[in-house]
């Protein structure tokens, strides 16, 4: 495992150990965290933890043409319960995305200076949000790391049933329609894996990565 000094520098993915952690240390820099995503890596650590710099094998991912949209929530989408934006308000999105309970978790890896840091990267234009509203209240959304042709995908939440859903389907659809790659979603979960995503060789991932 490589600890970083404050030289702006990440070894090879292929050095992360079999839990597919790569580096410790560092900084949350606007710099540092644009190579990272750019070399396949993200950071993930809790609070009063050094910051952790993962690179999973394999990775999940979502490529843009094999989404998955149920009937139910086909039918959900025709009803337009729901308002769709695009970074119109990304520290609501990370702040929320930080303090929703999530089932099996007793914190969050969101600390305080990583929304900073995230927020830092918005006005940069690469970090980048979805709001899902109904009823004039924000009530899910996500956020993540917009490459060009990848979009890192870092956490979503939902107050009511089925908004995080929306908020990744007008994603996956917008992406699609601009011609990205892929929807990098990192690890597996049954939630993401039920929207049509998939775990590929890490070697796959980084092939794509590199293609601009």
């Amino acid at each position: 495992m490589y600890y970083l000094t404050a030289a702006l520098f990440f070894p090879p993915v292929s050095q992360t150990n079999r839990d597919g952690i790569l580096a410790i240390g560092g900084d949350l820099s606007s710099e540092r965290l644009q190579l990272a995503y750019k070399s396949g890596i993200f950071p993930w650590f809790e609070q009063g933890e050094p910051i952790m710099w993962w690179s999973p094998n394999p990775r999940m991912v979502l490529f843009l043409d094999e989404l998955v949209i149920s009937k139910s929530m086909r039918s959900i989408l025709n009803r337009n319960i729901f308002t769709v934006t695009f970074n119109q308000n990304l520290r609501d999105v990370i702040s929320n995305c930080k303090n929703i309970k999530r089932d099996g978790q007793n914190g969050t890896w969101i600390t305080n200076d990583m929304i900073e840091a995230y927020c830092k990267l918005h006005e940069l234009g690469i970090a980048k949000s979805v709001e899902v509203w109904q009823d004039e209240k924000l009530v899910g959304g996500l956020y993540g790391i917009d490459l060009g042709h990848v979009f890192c995908g870092e956490s979503m939440f939902s107050l009511v049933s089925n908004a995080s859903k929306v908020a990744f389907i007008a994603l996956t659809n917008q992406l699609k329609a601009a011609n990205y790659k892929l929807l990098d979603c990192q690890v597996y979960n049954p939630h993401l894996e039920s929207l049509g995503c998939r775990e590929i060789d890490r070697t796959d991932f980084m092939e794509i990565l590199k293609i601009e």
